[in-house]
């Protein structure tokens, strides 16, 4: 085992600590992780990356289930457009882009390039939202849900299709949707968003297994790494304050999702 699998598997335990602590944002990390430390080629490594994801979301779902955090009918109406969304678009849009897409000049801007930058942008817009995150009833837990049921469905399709594409869980866009429609409290709509995460995710999944080679040798290590680190994140949480975690998590996001741009188009 060479150092850069050796950083790609410790990469997988920070996931699940991500995950852990502050309840989203380490599935941003997968595909960046399995890309450039374990070379898998970018559509390989998003259906990968929606197996890990969706496993370790399913795990923090069921610590939340216990604890009586998830909304089954937000979850429910959230999740159902944005599965549809996921699979579809991993069995038939993915597979549709095709290998060379246009050229700027001497630059090919090929299938894998545009699935990269296109996960860089949405690194970027995760970044701004970890880092700003503010608002003013997410504490509230005696908050009245309200289920504005088109915008909801809505975003579900729109997450739906951006988690099949870029392989990330997306609960950097289904949190806020979660609080601003459905007037969810934060930790609700945190325990919520897993749920979803973990359904749509493994279902897009499928859509890839009659696409891909899979090799699940490897990817159920990988993901037992990224489960043991949710363990390690959930108990870490009782000394650190999620809230400055988060917004220092949003700056690394941020870095990295200029570096994914620069990698791909310059360097």
């Amino acid at each position: 085992m060479d150092i850069m699998q050796i950083l790609g598997y410790l990469g997988a335990l920070l996931i699940g600590v991500v995950l852990g602590l502050i309840g989203g944002g380490g599935s941003i990390l997968t595909v960046p992780v399995l890309v450039y430390l374990l070379f898998i080629n970018p559509v390989t490594a998003t259906a990968y990356s929606l197996f890990v994801v969706g496993v370790s979301s399913l795990v923090g779902a069921l610590q939340n289930i216990k604890k009586k955090l998830v909304d089954f009918k937000t979850a429910i109406v959230f999740a159902i457009p944005a599965f549809i969304a996921v699979y579809t678009t991993r069995k038939y849009l993915v597979p549709a882009i095709p290998d060379e897409i246009f050229t700027i000049g001497s630059f090919l801007v090929t299938k894998d390039i545009a699935i990269m930058v296109f996960f860089a942008i949405i690194m970027l817009l995760a970044s701004i939202s970890m880092i700003r995150g503010k608002c003013a009833h997410c504490n509230d837990e005696n908050a009245k849900v309200v289920y504005n049921y088109p915008l909801i469905i809505i975003e579900g399709l729109v997450v739906g299709v951006l988690t099949g594409i870029v392989g990330a869980g997306g609960g950097f866009l289904i949190i806020p949707a979660l609080v601003i429609m459905a007037k969810l409290p934060m930790k609700k709509a945190v325990a919520t968003s897993l749920l979803i995460i973990a359904i749509k995710s493994l279902i897009g999944f499928i859509g890839d297994v009659e696409n891909l080679d899979i090799d699940w040798s490897f990817l159920l290590k990988f993901t037992a790494l990224s489960v043991i680190g949710i363990f390690v994140g959930i108990y870490l949480n009782k000394f650190i304050k999620g809230e400055k975690l988060k917004k220092a998590f949003g700056w690394f996001v941020l870095i990295m999702g200029i570096y994914i741009i620069l990698k791909e188009t310059v360097l």
